[in-house]
C-alpha cells in the first residue's frame, strides 16, 4: 500500500498562501498609502522644523503597521482609526489652541525672527540713488521667473529669487538686451502683458545682485527695465539691531514682545512670534479695549443662550400640548406648518429677516406692514437689535422643541395621569406634578445641548446683525449683539482687520471651559432628578 507523501505539504502550502489573496493585496495597497501619507507629513514637518509633528506622524505610522500586519491585535484594528482621528482632530487642535493662546501670534507677529528680518529688509527697499538702469529680459524656468541683464563688462547675468545674479555662458545678446539663456525660456513683452499672474510675480520678484545682501537686488516696475534696490535698514546679527540708515535710529530686538524697539518706544511694523505666558488671558480682563466689551458680551451671551432655550422650549411645549389633544381636527396639517421654519437653512432665514427688518420702510416689510411705515431701527438700536435676534431665533428654534415635546408627550405612560385624575387632580396639577417632570427627564439633555449650541450660535448673530451696532467706547471691532464666538471671530481678523490669534485662542479656551462647566453641572442635576423620580 503506497502513501502520497506530497499531499500533506501541498495542503499546508495552500493553507499558508490562503491568507495572501485579494484581501491581503488590498490591505497592502491601503497600508502603503497610509505609510506614504505619514512619511509625507513627516517630511513636511522636517522642512518647517516641526519636530513634534515629525515624531508623532512617524510613531502613528509605525503603530499602524504593527497593528494591521499582526494576526493577534484584532481589537486594535477597529480602535486605532478612531484613536487617530481623536488625536488629530481633537487633542491636537486643543493643544495647538492652548499653544497659540500663550503666544503673541497675530498681525505683525506671524513668523520667526529671521523671517521678520527678511520682511523688514524687503519692505524698506528703495532704488539706489544714482544707480544704473538695465534693459531687462524676463526668464522662466522650473524654479519660477527670473531676470537676465547685460553686465557692465558685457557678460550676461541671470538669476532668480533664490539664486543671485551670476554669469551664464552661452547666452545670446542682441544689442543691450539678452535674447536667449541656456536652461531658461525667454518671455517676450506680449506674453507678459497677456498673463496677469506672471505680471504680478514679476513685479514682486527680487533677484539679489550678489551673495552679499547689502549689495541690494534687481527689481522692475514695468517688466522691461531693471533697477538696483537696496534696503534703508541695516541688520546687525551680532548685536541684534536694525538700524535705519536714513535717520540713524537703532531698533533693538526685544525678545519679550517680539519686536524691534527703539529707545523712544517706537517699533518696526513687523515682529515675530514669542511666548507671552498668560498675558492673553489677563488682557481680556484688563485691557480697556477688551475688558469693558468682554463683560458686556459675556452677559449678553448667557442671556441670549438662556432666553433662546427657555422661550423656544416653552413655545414648542405649549404648541405640542395644544395639538396633543385628539379633539383638534387637522392636527397633521397644522403640525407640518409649524415645522416649516425648521426646514429652512438658518443662514438663509437670517438673511431674509435682515431684509424684512430693514429700518427703511421702502425695503423693510416689517415696518411697512405692521408699523405704518415708521422708521424703526430694528438692527441699529442696541436694545431693538437684541430683541430682533431673540425673536428671529425663536422663530427658527421653536419647531425643534415642538417636535421633541410632541414625541415625548406621546411616549408618556397614560396610567399615571389616569390615576391622578381619579384621585381628583386637576389639569394644572397633573401637568405640574406628573407631565412636566417626566417630560424633563427626556428633554433636559436636549435643553443642555441647545444651550451649548446657542452659546456659540455664530450664524444668527453674524447673518442678522454682524455683531452691531458697534460699541462707541472702544477701538476694538466689537458690538452690542456680539456673543463670545463672534467676538473671537472679530478679534481673529478674518474680515481683513488686525488679527490677534493669541487673544482669540485664549477666549476660545474660556468659552470651552464655560460651556463644559455649565454642561457638567446641568447633567449632574439631571441625574439627581432621575434618581428622585
Amino acid at each position: 500500500m503506497s502513501t502520497d507523501t506530497t499531499a500533506a505539504p501541498r495542503e499546508s502550502h495552500a493553507r499558508a498562501w490562503e491568507g495572501f489573496g485579494w484581501g491581503f493585496a488590498a490591505k497592502l495597497v491601503l497600508m502603503a498609502a497610509v505609510n506614504a501619507v505619514g512619511l509625507y507629513v513627516a517630511w513636511s514637518a522636517w522642512d518647517v522644523e516641526q519636530w513634534g509633528v515629525l515624531v508623532v506622524s512617524l510613531a502613528l505610522v509605525a503603530v499602524a503597521d504593527v497593528v494591521y500586519f499582526s494576526r493577534r491585535r484584532l481589537a486594535g484594528k477597529y480602535i486605532f482609526p478612531g484613536l487617530v482621528f481623536l488625536l488629530v482632530f481633537q487633542v491636537f487642535t486643543m493643544a495647538y489652541t492652548v499653544y497659540v493662546a500663550t503666544t503673541n501670534y497675530g498681525t505683525g507677529h506671524n513668523s520667526t525672527q529671521d523671517q521678520a528680518v527678511d520682511a523688514l529688509l524687503i519692505q524698506n527697499e528703495r532704488p539706489v540713488e544714482g544707480g544704473a538702469t538695465y534693459p531687462l529680459t524676463i526668464l522662466i524656468s522650473d524654479d519660477g521667473p527670473g531676470f537676465a541683464v547685460v553686465g557692465e563688462s558685457g557678460e550676461v547675468l541671470a538669476g532668480t529669487a533664490e539664486e543671485p545674479l551670476a554669469p551664464v555662458p552661452g547666452a545670446a545678446v542682441d544689442g543691450e538686451r539678452v535674447t536667449a539663456v541656456p536652461g531658461y525660456d525667454v518671455v517676450d513683452l506680449p506674453t507678459l502683458l497677456a498673463d496677469t499672474d506672471l505680471q504680478q510675480d514679476v513685479l514682486e520678484l527680487r533677484v539679489p545682485v550678489s551673495e552679499d545682501a547689502d549689495d541690494g537686488s534687481f527689481r522692475t516696475r514695468e517688466g522691461s527695465r531693471a533697477t538696483v534696490y537696496a534696503s534703508s535698514l541695516a541688520w546687525d546679527e551680532d548685536v541684534q539691531t536694525m538700524t535705519d540708515t536714513t535717520t540713524g535710529t537703532v531698533y533693538r530686538a526685544d525678545q519679550d514682545t517680539g519686536n524691534f524697539r527703539a529707545d523712544d518706544g517706537s517699533t518696526l511694523p513687523v515682529g515675530w512670534r514669542v511666548g507671552v505666558g498668560l498675558d492673553n488671558f489677563t488682557k481680556a480682563f484688563t485691557d480697556t479695549n477688551y475688558s469693558g466689551p468682554f463683560w458686556k458680551i459675556t452677559a449678553w451671551t448667557f442671556s441670549f443662550a438662556f432666553l433662546t432655550v427657555a422661550s423656544s422650549f416653552l413655545l414648542g411645549l405649549a404648541i405640542a400640548l395644544l395639538f396633543n389633544d385628539t379633539r383638534i381636527r387637522g392636527r397633521a396639517v397644522m403640525r407640518t406648518l409649524f415645522i416649516l421654519p425648521y426646514a429652512f437653512p438658518a443662514f438663509l432665514s437670517a438673511l431674509l429677516w435682515r431684509g424684512m427688518l430693514n429700518s427703511n420702510p421702502d425695503y423693510g416689510i416689517i415696518n411697512s406692514l405692521f408699523f405704518f411705515g415708521q422708521r424703526i431701527e430694528w438692527l441699529t438700536d442696541p436694545t431693538l437689535a437684541k430683541l430682533a435676534i431673540l425673536g428671529v431665533n425663536l422663530w427658527l428654534t421653536f419647531p425643534y422643541f415642538f417636535l421633541v415635546c410632541t414625541g415625548a408627550l406621546q411616549s408618556l405612560p397614560t396610567d399615571i395621569e389616569e390615576a391622578a385624575r381619579i384621585d381628583g387632580a386637576g389639569r394644572w396639577r397633573q401637568f405640574r406634578a406628573i407631565t412636566l417632570p417626566l417630560l424633563l427627564i427626556s428633554t433636559t439633555p436636549l435643553l443642555i445641548a441647545s444651550f451649548a449650541f446657542n452659546f456659540n450660535n455664530f450664524v444668527i448673530i453674524y447673518m442678522l446683525t454682524g455683531g452691531g451696532p458697534r460699541f462707541t467706547d472702544t477701538s476694538a471691532p466689537l458690538g452690542h449683539t456680539d456673543i463670545l464666538i463672534t467676538m473671537i471671530y472679530q478679534i481673529s481678523g478674518v474680515q481683513g482687520g488686525s488679527a490677534d490669534y493669541g487673544l482669540a485662542s485664549a477666549l476660545s479656551i474660556i468659552v470651552f471651559i464655560v460651556v463644559g462647566a455649565v454642561s457638567a453641572v446641568a447633567f449632574r442635576r439631571t441625574r439627581k432628578h432621575e434618581e428622585v423620580l
